[in-house]
């Protein structure tokens, strides 16, 4: 297993089928939350954020195919396959349109499933990696909205905090002010303060356990600036 606990979202509406599969993920160390319907599922994908979503087709209140496109307009996205009786021609050709990365269909060997499902993780961190900085032996995740410390533990960030570091590491060369930070950031939502950047910094300060301000610079005046190094 990698230093990330993979979060998956299980959406089935057969409960016994259902109840397998999310005790098998579990057993292999898998973060799981299983919901019965779309909305719930909807739900999930904002509180949840997972790192990969189980889909059917056939649910009670509407169809996985919906609930796909709809994740092909988010930020980030989550990796996802189907999992369906519902596996013609027609349909895995719209689900791999959709972005799916597998199409299994019903009935399946769980462990054939097992192994098709680490693949699917496998290249969707590998894909991360790939474009995650890592700031001394941290993986900071933007789109998983996590900084993985060196000895693994995993620092969830708020979205908000984690586009705050993303503005600020692309913008290395040059302290941000507050002001330009509340502008880009939170607009005129939620009556932000200059309060509100300096607790997102205390926030991913301490994700990064940067207390000497070795990583985020406080630019006295000014704003922040991302002093850190970047592998």
């Amino acid at each position: 297993m990698s230093i990330f606990q993979e979060k998956i979202l299980l959406v089935e509406d057969d409960p016994s089928l259902g109840e397998t599969i999310k005790e098998r993920l579990t057993k292999e160390g898998y973060k799981t939350t299983w919901c019965e319907n779309l909305s719930q599922a909807r739900s999930e994908l904002k509180e949840f954020n997972p790192d990969l979503v189980i889909l059917d087709l056939r649910l009670p209140d509407g169809s996985g195919f919906r609930l796909a496109e709809e994740m092909s307009k988010m930020v980030h996205p989550p990796a996802f396959l189907f999992l369906t009786a519902q596996a013609g021609a027609q349909e895995r050709l719209r689900g791999f349109e959709l972005g799916a990365e597998e199409f299994i269909p019903k009935p399946f060997h769980l462990k054939e499933f097992m192994i098709r499902l680490k693949k699917v993780l496998e290249k969707s961190q590998s894909l991360r990696s790939k474009k995650n900085p890592i700031h001394k032996d941290y993986q900071i995740n933007l789109d998983g909205f996590c900084i993985v410390s060196p000895k693994g533990e995993k620092r969830e960030l708020t979205k908000r905090d984690c586009l705050l570091l993303d503005l600020l590491i692309k913008n290395s060369n040059r302290a941000i002010t507050r002001d330009e930070i509340l502008d880009q950031l939170w607009g005129e939502d939620k009556f932000p303060t200059n309060r509100t950047v300096d607790n997102s910094i205390v926030r991913l300060r301490q994700a990064l356990d940067d207390t000497e301000g070795v990583a985020i610079r406080s630019v006295r005046g000014v704003g922040y600036q991302w002093v850190g190094e970047l592998d």
